[in-house]
């Protein structure tokens, strides 16, 4: 497909290094949320919803990224009101409470943002990005150094440590709409929510992106109106897709 097109740059980055140092710092940020009282229980509403949403969508993340059949996907809700959410390489997911409370989402809204974070991932922009930003350095360490990857590893895994920071571009993030809308379409979920959601983005965060996401993410408008664009060609995935059995209310406000 189309919308699983990968950067060549990436392949300068050992995937398996970036996805393990993912781990390893997502297994540390769960561990601090734990000891703080922020991390959701099993039997939260919201994480149950978020977790369905998941197993619907992840099923078609091999169709674009075969390592996505080898990823330990793991799901989690932390207590934050940030409006926030993302997917790491290797599958790992995770939401703020403030997303889901702050911009009262519906399900279809949440698999909209779903989508979008795991194809970040299955697209390996984290990856892209750390090959990119060390580039430089890599072309001075010369041919030798990259046949045998050198210090590649080191610097993968020094570079997975700044994975939350890194900066998507305007294209990543075109890119990832455009396999976020399909994946949820294809997992029963309406993709003319992509609208609805930025139009409550807009409002909540006054047209601007939401800091916390970290990425030079394009106006609302224009996504929006990028969206409205591909919707004639996802629709009928939708209409196609087996529907979800179950559906779940927003959290309170407040």
């Amino acid at each position: 497909m189309p919308e699983c097109r990968r950067s060549r740059a990436a392949g300068l980055i050992p995937a398996g290094q970036v996805e393990g140092s993912a781990q390893q710092q997502y297994a540390h940020m769960l561990s601090q949320a734990r000891s703080q009282g922020a991390l959701a229980v099993t039997n939260d509403p919201q994480l149950q919803r978020l977790r369905y949403i998941a197993a619907r969508i992840v099923p078609f993340a091999p169709a674009c990224n075969e390592r996505a059949s080898q990823w330990r996907w793991e799901v989690n809700l932390l207590g934050s009101k940030q409006i926030n959410a993302f997917c790491m390489p290797g599958g790992k997911i995770a939401f703020y409470t403030g997303i889901l409370q702050q911009l009262q989402l519906n399900d279809d809204e949440v698999a909209m943002i779903m989508g979008h974070e795991v194809a970040h991932a299955l697209l390996e922009h984290a990856r892209e990005r750390m090959a990119k930003s060390g580039g430089t350095e890599l072309l001075l360490r010369g041919g030798a150094a990259l046949l045998g990857l050198g210090n590649l590893g080191d610097m993968a895994a020094a570079g997975a440590s700044q994975l939350l920071s890194l900066r998507f571009g305007r294209q990543d993030e075109s890119e990832a709409d455009s396999l976020g809308l399909l994946m949820a379409a294809r997992a029963g979920y309406d993709p003319a929510a992509g609208v609805t959601l930025w139009q409550k983005m807009g409002k909540a965060t006054g047209g601007k992106a939401p800091p916390q996401w970290l990425s030079t993410h394009p106006a609302g408008e224009t996504r929006i109106k990028d969206i409205q664009a591909k919707l004639p060609t996802v629709q009928p995935l939708f209409t196609a897709a087996a529907k979800p059995d179950r559906r779940f209310a927003p959290p309170p406000v407040g």
